[in-house]
C-alpha cells in the first residue's frame, strides 16, 4: 500500500497472511512504485514499512518450492532488484519484528533503518540447505564485516535489535511504539533538501563500498560539480545569505 505527502513516499509491505513473504510479484510492485517515484521528480524520501509484528519472514517459501532456483534466478526478478537497489531517492526503513532472509536483503539495500527495540534479523536460508540468494554474502559482509556475517549466515540465527545496531545493521534502535514516526520525522529531515542533491549524495556515498578510495573520491568531485550545476544549489546559496528558508524545486 502506498501514500505521497510532503515529497515523501510510503510504501508498505502488504501480504500479512503469508508474513509479508516477497514473492516476485511483491518485488515487481515495489521497483514499479519506485520507478513511479522516480519520473515524479519531486519525491525525495520513500519509507519503507512492514507489519508491526513481522517486517518479512524473508522470500516466499512455496515460490521456491514450485519454481526452484528460478523462483530466485530469473531475470525480471534481479531486473527489479536491480531498480531498488540504483534509485537515487533516499529509502528509510522502518523495521519491526521478524525482518529475515530476502526481506532482509531488501532492507540492506535501504539507506537508513530505523528499527524497533522488537525487531530480530536474520538470514535463516542455511536451515533450509540454500543459502542467501538475492545479495546477503556480499552486503552484509559489507555491512558487518566477515565474522558477524559469517556466524550468521554459517548458522542461520537471528541477532536482536540492539545486537543488530552494534553491527551497524541499524542506524536506531528505538521504543516499539515509536519506530514508524520516528523514521518519518527522519524521512521529514531529508525532505527538507533538494532531491538533486540528496541523489548525488546517497550515491556518492554508496560507491564508497565499489570502488577503491582514488575512484570514489572523483566519483565525489563529479557529483559536486553536478549538484553546482542546479538551480537548487543556486537557491541554497541566496537563501543562506538572504537569512531565509530554501525553496528547492528539484532542479
Amino acid at each position: 500500500s502506498t501514500s505521497l505527502s510532503d515529497h515523501i513516499l510510503s510504501l508498505k509491505l502488504n501480504r500479512p497472511s503469508k508474513r509479508n513473504a516477497i514473492n516476485n510479484l511483491m518485488l515487481e510492485c515495489l521497483a514499479n512504485e519506485i520507478l513511479a517515484a522516480e519520473a515524479n521528480g519531486h519525491v525525495r524520501c520513500i519509507i519503507l514499512t512492514g507489519g508491526r509484528d513481522c517486517f518479512s519472514a524473508g522470500s516466499d517459501i512455496k515460490e521456491i518450492q514450485q519454481d526452484g532456483i528460478s523462483a530466485i534466478q530469473n531475470k525480471k526478478r534481479m531486473k527489479h532488484w536491480a531498480i531498488i537497489e540504483a534509485t537515487q531517492i533516499p529509502i528509510v526503513a522502518a523495521v519491526s519484528g521478524v525482518c529475515f532472509g530476502g526481506g532482509h536483503e531488501l532492507v540492506m539495500l535501504c539507506d537508513i533503518v530505523i528499527a524497533s527495540e522488537k525487531a530480530i534479523f536474520g538470514q535463516p536460508e542455511i536451515k533450509l540447505g540454500h543459502i542467501p540468494g538475492d545479495g546477503a554474502t556480499q552486503r552484509l559482509c559489507r555491512l558487518v564485516g566477515k565474522y558477524a556475517a559469517m556466524k550468521m549466515i554459517l548458522t542461520g540465527e537471528s541477532v536482536d535489535a540492539d545486537t543488530a545496531f552494534s553491527l551497524g545493521l541499524v542506524s536506531e534502535v528505538v521504543d516499539h511504539g515509536y519506530y514508524e514516526d520516528r523514521a518519518r520525522e527522519i524521512a521529514q529531515l531529508i525532505a527538507l533538501h533538494s532531491g538533486k542533491a540528496l541523489g548525488y549524495a546517497k550515491d556518492a556515498i554508496n560507491a564508497a563500498y565499489d570502488l577503491p578510495l582514488t575512484l570514489g573520491l572523483e566519483r565525489e568531485r563529479t557529483n559536486i560539480k553536478l549538484a553546482f550545476s542546479s538551480k537548487d544549489q543556486k537557491e541554497g546559496l541566496a537563501a543562506f545569505f538572504e537569512k531565509r528558508k530554501p525553496n528547492f524545486k528539484d532542479e
